[in-house]
């Protein structure tokens, strides 16, 4: 009887050892790397409303969760080595803040997760094999910014009743702008709406733009995505002021920096929903297994002192729908 109990003794001693020995094991707490191309005082409500979604789920930064942070300040070229700085700090899980960010993300790795908060065309910029099933280490978020471009010159359409000519500001070397065009060609044949495409590769080529659109007596101007078009976001609000040319654009930004109007998804939106592919990262899914997710918020901004800047009243039926006005 003596051996037993000291076999019983023995073994509950040896359990309670080893419990306290794994309670005491520190807990590894995930690491999110954030990678964007703008700086992040532009980018700051997306940020907090990332935070924002991951307060959600119960992750508070700091304790059981950290964030590194990358930005490239507006110059894409450092993107690519902020990516591999990333995926050296051997982070969970990479963040992207638009299709900038994620095609260097895509090449510094194909093993670390990258959720995209969000993208403007993912199967376009080859991101993934399809919405429903991605098929690679890459998922989350589409603002469906193609499809929304003829929405874009509607609402142009209705600014300036009688528009016959649009300048289209974009880059041929953004993919997802191919079939943004597309859709804009399509809604302008509806509208009996002439396009005039002029590819913006560089900053000096967004000053020769607006000269050739003055030039062909453009009736306004439609700005599509890109890193270029998005770092001089300033200079091409003033020169459509100064040439008098409504422009509608595809982000608050714009119309923040001056320009007249934007239409897009929700950025805050998205970039919460992003902590939900995070979360679900973390837990184990793969991103080949999470289809990517489209927007349900839509926010039509208008800026009215650009509107009197140009000589231009917006229709009471249009400032009734918009979701944002400055004045």
């Amino acid at each position: 009887m003596s051996g037993r109990i000291l076999n019983w003794l023995l073994t509950t001693v040896f359990l309670a050892i080893a419990s306290l020995a794994q309670t005491q094991q520190p807990t590894k707490v995930p690491r999110i790397g954030y990678l964007g191309a703008a700086s992040p005082s532009a980018t700051s409500e997306r940020i907090e409303a990332f935070r924002r979604g991951l307060r959600e789920l119960g992750y508070v930064e700091g304790k059981n969760i950290v964030i590194e942070r990358r930005s490239a300040e507006g110059k894409s070229d450092r993107l690519p080595a902020l990516a591999v700085e990333l995926v050296r700090l051997k982070v969970d899980v990479i963040v992207t803040g638009g299709s900038a960010a994620t095609r260097p993300a895509k090449e510094a790795t194909s093993t670390i997760p990258i959720v995209m908060a969000p993208d403007s065309d993912p199967v376009g910029n080859g991101f993934v094999a399809s919405l429903a099933r991605p098929g690679g280490n890459i998922t989350g978020l589409a603002t469906l910014a193609p499809e929304l471009s003829g929405k874009r010159l509607e609402l142009l359409k209705e600014v300036v009743p009688r528009l016959s000519r649009v300048a289209v500001l974009g880059s041929s070397t953004e993919p997802a702008n191919a079939q943004s065009l597309k859709e804009t060609e399509l809604a302008a044949g509806a509208f009996g709406v002439k396009l005039q495409y002029l590819s913006i590769l560089g900053s000096k080529d967004i000053e020769t733009a607006f000269g050739a659109a003055s030039k062909a007596r453009a009736d306004a101007v439609l700005v599509f995505g890109g890193a270029v078009l998005n770092s001089h976001r300033t200079q091409i609000a003033d020169l459509a002021i100064k040439s008098r040319l409504p422009a509608i654009y595809h982000r608050q930004e714009f119309v923040e920096d001056g320009g007249l109007m934007s239409y897009d998804a929700n950025p805050n939106d998205l970039a919460r929903r992003a902590a939900t592919y995070v979360d679900k990262i973390l837990k184990g899914a793969k991103p080949a297994d999470l289809p990517v997710e489209q927007p349900t918020k839509f926010e039509l901004i208008i800026n009215l002192k650009a509107a009197k800047q140009i000589g231009l009243t917006i229709p009471p039926n249009l400032l009734a729908r918009a979701d944002k006005v400055f004045k």
